[in-house]
């Protein structure tokens, strides 16, 4: 009884350590994504200058990455040569520097509970872009999953009140360069068996967004701050507290998938949705119509049985593994109970 009550308790340990990482993600996720769009909204806070923002992310990122590994000495840097650096980690922070470009720029054009919709179309992207960079095999039914995906995000982009172009384009483009990065990060990365931790992550990444980001920059947002640079004084508040929780973020998405796995954290992503068009309906007051609803509906079914197949193929794949081992197990237990028989019968009645 005392093995039993001590298992018990280490397994709902285990559990309620499981669900605080998903809701601090889940909390922190949704605290990023709101935060971001009151600084963007000409409506609210009104400094619509997405590349300066994530330029100051990336800034204040790189800047406690190096902390942590080159100062305080708290995370050990990966070995990583020029070569490895320029070939393999440059082009995820081009992809990512776009990505984050793009997804920032969207706040200014789209409501929040739409651009959570649009997100659903992340399975999408993935699994194109996998299969024509020859990283996952083209399957009727999976793509069957990835057609209903999509036409329920055709339905809520044709029932949304306050539909942009402009916005969708900046939106779906977001979506295109994060899929295409986390596919590299497998061709580029886990590949040549590099593993990055959020901190070294940061610490190799960063520095280069920034750098690919004040390309752009320099020619799209600098004539427009320099011009309004009398009436603009930095909030230290406003823009420190943001880039704090952005920080964060990486962090708790490494504890998130390190204590639970990738499938965890595309769940919860869906209950993050969910809470984030509810808080866009109720707080914001961003139209949410019922034939957005609907549309994001067929497409929440989508990729929930999306995650639904990933889940079964992994375990398919854990017994497919394991199954050699308890074959070899079940022949070193005939094989020790045949010398058991045969020492019996050897000795005399």
């Amino acid at each position: 009884m005392g093995k039993g009550g001590a298992l018990s308790e280490s397994v709902v340990r285990k559990i309620v350590l499981s669900y605080t990482y998903v809701a601090v993600w889940i909390f922190l996720s949704f605290t990023v994504i709101v935060y971001n769009k009151y600084i963007l909204d000409k409506k609210l806070y009104n400094w619509p200058y997405p590349i300066s923002l994530t330029m100051i992310h990336m800034a204040f990122c790189s800047s406690l990455a190096f902390a942590a590994v080159r100062v305080f000495k708290l995370v050990e840097p990966v070995a990583l040569t020029r070569r490895a650096y320029l070939t393999s980690v440059l082009p995820i922070g081009a992809l990512y520097s776009l990505s984050l470009w793009l997804s920032n720029s969207a706040y200014i054009y789209l409501s929040v509970s739409f651009i959570q919709m649009l997100k659903a179309l992340m399975p999408v992207a993935v699994y194109s872009i996998a299969i024509l960079l020859k990283k996952d095999s083209y399957r009727p039914t999976t793509m069957s999953n990835m057609v209903a995906i999509s036409v329920g995000v055709a339905i809520a982009a044709y029932g949304e009140a306050k539909y942009d172009s402009w916005g969708v384009f900046l939106q779906l483009g977001a979506v295109v360069f994060e899929a295409t990065r986390l596919v590299m990060i497998q061709i580029l990365l886990n590949s040549k068996g590099i593993t990055l931790n959020p901190i070294t992550s940061l610490y190799y990444v960063a520095p280069s967004c920034l750098a690919f980001l004040s390309v752009p920059w320099i020619f799209v947002e600098l004539p427009m701050l320099r011009s309004q640079i009398t009436d603009f004084h930095f909030d230290f508040l406003i823009f420190g507290t943001n880039s704090l929780c952005a920080f964060a973020l990486n962090l708790a998405v490494f504890l998130l998938v390190g204590k639970t796995s990738a499938l965890t954290m595309n769940v919860a992503g869906v209950v993050k949705d969910w809470l984030l068009i509810a808080f866009s309906w109720s707080v914001i007051k961003d139209i949410v119509t019922p034939l957005n609803l609907f549309g994001y509906g067929l497409a929440f079914l989508g990729v929930g049985y999306y995650n639904h197949s990933k889940l079964q193929a992994m375990k398919a794949n854990e017994a497919q593994k394991k199954a050699p081992e308890d074959e070899e197990v079940g022949k070193l237990l005939a094989e020790k109970d045949g010398d058991g028989t045969g020492k019996k019968s050897d000795t005399p009645a």
